[in-house]
């Protein structure tokens, strides 16, 4: 699916859309992501910043989707663990750049090669307008190739 028809279905997805949560920007290749979060009155917390459930919500998927697209349909991609840091209060519009680098795919192509499960972890973090950090975010993420293109053992 092109990026930016995906971009436009998951801005609908229901967990997004009513939470707030835009998808900004996909690179074509689905190794970068923009992931943005404008504060409104329905998803303020009692203390006037952002629900933190909002704020781990708009960094749930996106390694396991980018991953996905970028590894294709031999590879077996979930989200295993997640950790959230809330670190300052985020006010107004915040934001989350998401980022696969070469070595990131060359690392999990290489460790999975064998049939093995690998865990690589990834982190991101939720920025305000202001470029203050707000959250810091730890995904593990479970990918393996589909046994039916795994080695065998010979």
């Amino acid at each position: 699916m092109k990026a930016s028809t995906f971009r436009r279905l998951i801005n609908l997805w229901p967990p997004f859309f009513f939470a707030g949560i835009r998808a900004t920007r996909i690179s074509d290749d689905y190794r970068e992501a923009d992931v943005a979060l404008k504060l409104h009155w329905y998803n303020r917390n009692y203390v006037g910043s952002h629900f933190g459930g909002n704020l781990f919500s708009m960094t749930d998927p996106w390694f396991m989707l980018m991953l996905m697209q970028v590894l294709g349909p031999k590879y077996l991609v979930w989200d295993r663990a997640a950790t959230i840091e809330f670190v300052a209060p985020g006010r107004g519009t915040v934001t989350a750049r998401f980022r696969l680098s070469d070595a990131d795919v060359a690392d999990v192509v290489g460790k999975t090669a064998g049939g093995d499960k690998y865990l690589p972890t990834f982190h991101v973090d939720i920025l305000d307008a202001q470029g203050q950090l707000v959250a810091k975010i730890t995904k593990t993420v479970y990918i393996r190739l589909k046994a039916v293109h795994r080695p065998t053992a010979g």
